[in-house]
């Protein structure tokens, strides 16, 4: 019998890939694009916020994406792409009505329904947001089973910031906290300047019940752990997204591995405590 929970289900197309059609494409932010990617019949296999997929641009190449639209769309999966090499510039380049192929979805996901009854802190620096928006999404739609919910995103200037419009709508909402900040500001900007783990000071949660979700570049999130551990939120409260080298999904290339663990098996998403010990190693 096939698993109920689909972040611990093999996909059926493990190891062949599933063709897909772009149904809608957005231009983020330079260099970042969203695809909306609808199978050429049926309906998309279920996923859980923080899994990712292998999206393969045909001639060219296949990389791990994750999952940046709500698990309640039945109808396509959402990636947001940043064209960094090959493959992701092919993906980047691809117009409604093109093809590619998609294996997945693989990987373990944000524990949205352990965390409810406890406040939630979500930590994204840059694209980072990509992988945390459908744990957002879910929590926002199931707002009241949740305390107090707080967002601290952090880009480097205001033209890099990802779903400007999204957060300006999270930022209007009554039941959550927003708080943004950028590195370096420009003309106009009043916000915050600065790195987001210095957010986590002023943040307001109950460090003895908050789950932490994090997600961004390795060096940010080495800041934020030491800012969450010093407000006093325990480890085993803490989760991370490792999305790195990911190149076969299953385990097999060796890529991906993390000391004892493969990413693409063990996470992307991987509560601290289970790694505390080997993620401060340089070169791991």
């Amino acid at each position: 019998m096939a698993s109920a929970d689909p972040a611990r289900a093999m996909p059926a197309n493990a190891f062949t890939p599933s063709v897909y059609r772009v149904a809608r494409r957005r231009r983020e932010l330079a260099g970042v694009v969203t695809l909306e990617l609808a199978p050429l019949s049926g309906a998309p296999p279920a996923f859980a916020p923080g899994q990712f997929n292998m999206l393969y641009a045909f001639g060219v190449g296949e990389v791990a994406v994750s999952m940046s639209g709500a698990a309640s769309d039945t109808d396509t999966f959402v990636h947001t792409v940043r064209e960094v090499g090959a493959v992701s510039r092919a993906l980047g380049q691809l117009r409604p009505g093109a093809t590619l192929g998609v294996r997945g979805p693989f990987g373990t996901a944000w524990p949205v329904a352990a965390a409810a009854g406890t406040d939630v802190l979500i930590v994204a620096g840059g694209l980072g947001l990509a992988p945390l928006r459908p744990a957002i999404r879910a929590i926002l739609a199931e707002r009241a089973r949740y305390g107090r919910v707080t967002i601290l995103f952090g880009c480097r200037n205001p033209g890099e910031m990802l779903y400007r419009s999204e957060l300006a709508q999270w930022r209007r909402r009554f039941d959550v906290d927003v708080e943004v900040t950028v590195d370096h500001a420009e003309p106009g900007w009043r916000g915050h300047v600065g790195v987001v783990p210095a957010l986590i000071a002023q943040a307001e949660f109950d460090p003895r019940e908050t789950t932490a979700l994090v997600c961004g570049p390795e060096i940010m999130m080495r800041f934020v752990l030491s800012a969450l551990r010093e407000r006093g939120v325990a480890d085993e409260h803490i989760y991370l997204s490792m999305e790195r080298n990911m190149k076969c999904a299953i385990g097999l290339c060796g890529h991906c591995q993390f000391g004892p663990a493969f990413i693409c098996k063990d996470g992307p998403v991987m509560r601290y405590d289970a790694i505390a010990g080997i993620f401060t190693v340089r070169e791991v």
